[in-house]
């Protein structure tokens, strides 16, 4: 089995390679963001541990995270957005490791780990294979905005939380991965995408 590291900036297109990645045989795709959602909701040590740094109402009365009450509290504070990631993303990496091991048990031939921010948690280590997907940052702002709902100034401070694209290369060149660059249509992204599982996992 091959454990492939894909991630990119906000905006990117990553979501439709791992989207295009998830119809070939053999594949499975876990997304960072879903394995955090769900080990903070269901690891009590980690919810102990968020209490305990920002407060019980963390999580709301009915024991759901308050993810936008989380999000408000470590935007723009880049002490506690630290401390956050120190909690989060141990028991992320931890979830992750779990979830390779399931897959290679279950015969999977390309396991697909999406993250944003791979280089930042260290996640790359883990990985055989990293790939970048890359876009002009005029477009990666446009899309985010539309996507989300958010001014341009909102979506450069969540590009600020992240490596920025000519670093991310140079390391994903320096670990022998592969920039996929989402520069034309989504035809052609596809076409990228299915030539990297090919590579990876062989045909169909």
């Amino acid at each position: 089995m091959t454990v492939l590291g894909l991630t990119g900036g906000i905006g990117s297109g990553k979501s439709a390679v791992a989207a295009r990645l998830a119809t070939h045989a053999g594949a499975r795709v876990v997304l960072a963001d879903d394995l955090a959602k769900r080990i903070m909701a269901t690891d009590p040590d980690l919810r102990a541990a968020l209490v305990a740094r920002f407060g019980a109402d963390t999580f709301g009365p009915d024991g759901a995270l308050d993810r936008a009450r989380l999000a408000a509290r470590v935007f723009g504070q880049p002490g506690d957005l630290a401390a956050l990631n120190a909690l989060v993303h141990p028991a992320v990496r931890r979830a992750m490791q779990a979830e390779i091991a399931e897959a290679r048990a279950d015969g999977v031939r390309l396991f697909v780990y999406e993250a944003a921010l791979l280089f930042e948690a260290g996640a790359d280590a883990l990985v055989d294979h990293v790939a970048l997907v890359t876009a002009p940052e005029d477009v990666r702002l446009r899309r985010a905005a539309v996507r989300d709902g958010a001014t341009e100034a909102q979506v450069r401070a969540r590009m600020a939380q992240q490596i920025g694209p000519g670093e991310a290369a140079a390391r994903t060149r320096a670990l022998g991965g592969t920039v996929l660059a989402n520069d034309a249509d989504l035809d052609a992204l596809h076409a990228k995408a299915d030539a990297l599982a090919r590579a990876l996992a062989g045909p169909d």
